[in-house]
């Protein structure tokens, strides 16, 4: 328990108690609300994170350090979650290119085996794409990039359960994870006249940084940040084969800062070097 044996959160009165009130409370709630918003259905859709992955999946995946990845990759799209939110989010306190490249060699490639994680983030996708339409908030250009969102999740979760059943991923398959850059591009680049309206040249960077908690005693702030992607190699297996595969992650970074010195994001990318990232993350980060 990293809360407990890392960070001594028990050393707070009742803190053991009044964390499993929370965690039952939570544990208790229905489908129905944890998909009822946007908001709840985001985290739903990591929830599948979470849970520690037993028999049937590769063996890259059963270990201590991917399981700390896989929190590690929650809180970053929280820590992403609360940026976009924070607006609307109640925060909690402490009382008181231009030329082509050549075109790369075709290779195999692998989807993390997550298809509960693919699924629900494809239901969000739908949520989202229903909800604006039937508002009238949604032009063509909007509607089909979120149809093809959705259409791409539900992709990735068939690859997901093909894998985890050992099955042969198809040249079409491999065709997306092999272009799975662009087609990205593609689903988050907007006409120039919608592009300059939305997005700045920070929006452009990975890195935001959002303050969660305000601590009005000590006049600090609880900061959780998200840095540009980490490089991540995992030995998986591809067509009855071992290789070595290579990906991008989340790198996520959590520290207090003053009150009065609240970053925003344009500071947080500039910052460097970046703070010191949870120790915990040790054990599947390199430097």
């Amino acid at each position: 328990n990293i809360l407990l044996n890392l960070y001594d959160e028990g050393r707070y009165v009742n803190y053991r108690q009044q964390m499993e009130k929370l965690r039952g409370e939570f544990d208790a709630l229905p489908a129905e609300q944890w998909t009822e918003n946007l908001y709840w259905n985001w985290l739903y859709s990591l929830r599948p994170l979470l849970e520690s992955k037993g028999e049937g999946y590769p063996t890259f995946m059963q270990s201590q350090a991917w399981e700390d990845k896989d929190l590690h990759t929650f809180l970053g799209s929280w820590a992403e979650l609360r940026h976009d939110t924070i607006l609307y989010a109640k925060q909690s306190y402490t009382l008181k290119a231009t030329g082509m490249m050549p075109e790369p060699e075709q290779s195999l490639g692998y989807v993390e085996p997550q298809p509960a994680v693919f699924a629900r983030l494809a239901a969000l996708t739908r949520q989202m794409r229903v909800g604006l339409d039937s508002r009238g908030l949604l032009n063509d250009e909007y509607r089909d990039k979120l149809e093809r969102m959705e259409s791409l999740l539900i992709s990735l979760k068939t690859m997901a359960q093909k894998e985890l059943r050992g099955e042969t991923l198809s040249d079409e398959e491999y065709d997306t994870i092999h272009n799975i850059g662009g087609i990205l591009e593609g689903l988050t680049t907007f006409a120039p006249q919608v592009q300059d309206q939305i997005e700045s040249e920070t929006d452009e960077r990975m890195a935001i940084i959002a303050d969660v908690h305000t601590d009005t005693n000590s006049a600090q702030v609880l900061e959780e940040g998200v840095g540009d992607a980490f490089i991540i190699y995992a030995i998986v297996p591809i067509e009855g084969r071992t290789m070595i595969a290579q990906g991008g992650v989340f790198s996520y970074y959590e520290f207090i800062q003053p009150m009065s010195d609240r970053l925003t994001d344009e500071a947080w990318q500039a910052t460097s070097p970046k703070p010191a990232r949870p120790p915990w993350t040790e054990s599947f980060i390199i430097e």
